[in-house]
């Protein structure tokens, strides 16, 4: 693959250095918590676009982006991307430096923002970190992750609560936004625009009539409750049922032919992407 090649690993203590400059971005709150991004990770592993790229990659190097007060998701992230890529290097970085904790169980920590500190990753993820940052920045943001990452690099730019039930994303590569996918607990959800609360930042105040992202949750509420007859075989079911039924009425939501633990509705970004002349939208997050 072409590129130029990956730097050296930083130094946990002074990874800025790398590019000459400070990190790029703002603190944020930092929240985290064990197994919280399980239901991403889960969909990750599993992606033919993520595992494809990953195997492939010379240097199979990924960035969990601002991983908060404590790095347990990053290491539950490295242990299972080594199923896909047992080399695989992960490092997680964080702007805050008094959250840089001493690397452990084979994963790197050290301070960066949106700059990446000078890596050049395959994968990067960035989780509950935009949602914290108002709309207009949005864009920005993508674009310096985007101009930082290996050739054929990923982003994951995604939102979910507090003990990972509800989980939304969106899959990036340096082209732009390429699909949305929301996955959520089949047995603490009532519908899907449930998940709504969770959407990324580009989209969480695009939920509002006229908009793409509206007309899709709207339609999923719809076939769920269409779908009601199959409520007694599990919500698993019901919602392969509800899906089935969006297909049918031409939206293009990804058939997952095997069989999935959490409800999932996924899209490409062309389904849901925001109304151009609509500009960005003010609320709260």
């Amino acid at each position: 693959m072409a590129g130029r090649a990956q730097p050296p690993f930083l130094n946990d203590a002074d990874p800025a250095r790398a590019v000459g400059r400070k990190p790029v971005g703002s603190i944020t709150r930092g929240t985290t918590g064990v197994n919280r991004l399980r239901r991403s990770d889960r969909r990750l592993i599993h992606d033919e676009l993520v595992t494809d790229r990953l195997r492939r990659a010379p240097d199979p190097l990924v960035v969990d982006l601002g991983y908060g007060a404590s790095p347990v998701t990053t290491l539950e992230l490295a242990a299972r991307l080594r199923r896909v890529r047992p080399d695989v290097r992960v490092v997680g970085l964080e702007i805050d430096p008094d959250r840089v904790v001493p690397g452990r169980d084979g994963v790197r920590f050290a301070r960066g923002g949106f700059e990446l500190a000078g890596l050049r990753p395959m994968l990067v993820r960035a989780f509950n970190v935009l949602r914290q940052y108002p709309e207009e920045a949005v864009a920005g943001a993508w674009a310096t992750v985007l101009g930082n990452l290996a050739p054929d690099g990923l982003l994951v730019d995604g939102t979910c609560d507090e003990l990972g039930r509800r989980c939304a994303w969106v899959l990036l590569d340096r082209s732009g936004p390429r699909s949305l996918t929301l996955a959520w607990d089949p047995f603490t959800v009532d519908r899907p625009s449930d998940v709504a609360e969770r959407l990324p930042k580009a989209l969480i105040h695009r939920n509002i009539p006229g908009e793409p992202v509206h007309a899709l949750l709207t339609a999923a509420d719809r076939a769920w409750a269409r779908a009601a007859p199959l409520a007694p075989y599990g919500p698993r079911e019901r919602w392969r049922a509800a899906a089935d039924l969006l297909r049918e009425n031409g939206f293009p939501v990804r058939n997952y032919r095997r069989r999935l633990r959490d409800c999932v509705l996924s899209v490409p970004w062309s389904a849901v992407a925001p109304n151009p002349s609509s500009g960005p939208r003010q609320g709260p997050a």
